[in-house]
């Protein structure tokens, strides 16, 4: 089964998720999809890791969710901007490239039985427009991404200032 929990920066979506594993695992999954790029992302990288209790099992994975064994497991994911970033970047910035691949997990993600996965993913087009062209590049392919993501998801809610709106 999958989850869609999408919304606004700061909008509550990882507490959400998370608060949503925990009532459905006593021992659920977290997977990091941040790549390290410096000091100050690993410092933030780490002060949520600790946010979390021992009871998490943390996995970090930029790219190849599918890779990573799910069955019977209840797991959150955080967060499609990230990993999307991941293949952007990979890809020196090939929309098409990035979709296809971006997909292709997803597929492979969504065809998992025996698994609950808690994707969490940012609408990073309802904020302020991009400024440059590679900026509005992936706001579009996140936008794209997360259209495809919703359509495979059992459930999508939608956060708007802390509170869960249930969208699917």
């Amino acid at each position: 089964m999958i989850y869609l929990v999408t919304g606004g920066e700061r909008s509550g979506k990882s507490s959400y998720a998370q608060n949503l594993a925990l009532e459905l695992s006593q021992n659920p999954m977290y997977v990091a999809t941040a790549r390290k790029w410096d000091g100050d992302f690993q410092k933030r990288i780490d002060r949520h890791q600790n946010e979390r209790k021992e009871n998490w099992i943390n996995v970090e994975e930029e790219k190849n969710l599918s890779q990573i064994d799910f069955k019977g497991k209840v797991a959150v994911v955080d967060c499609v901007t990230l990993w999307l970033t991941n293949f952007f970047v990979d890809t020196k910035n090939d929309v098409e490239l990035s979709l296809d691949l971006a997909k292709a997990e997803i597929e492979k993600l969504s065809l998992i039985e025996d698994s609950t996965i808690i994707i969490i993913t940012n609408e990073i087009g309802m904020g302020v427009h991009a400024e440059t062209h590679i900026g509005r590049k992936f706001v579009e392919l996140q936008g794209w991404v997360n259209q495809f993501i919703a359509k495979k998801a059992e459930k999508v809610t939608f956060m708007v200032s802390g509170l869960p709106m249930q969208v699917k």
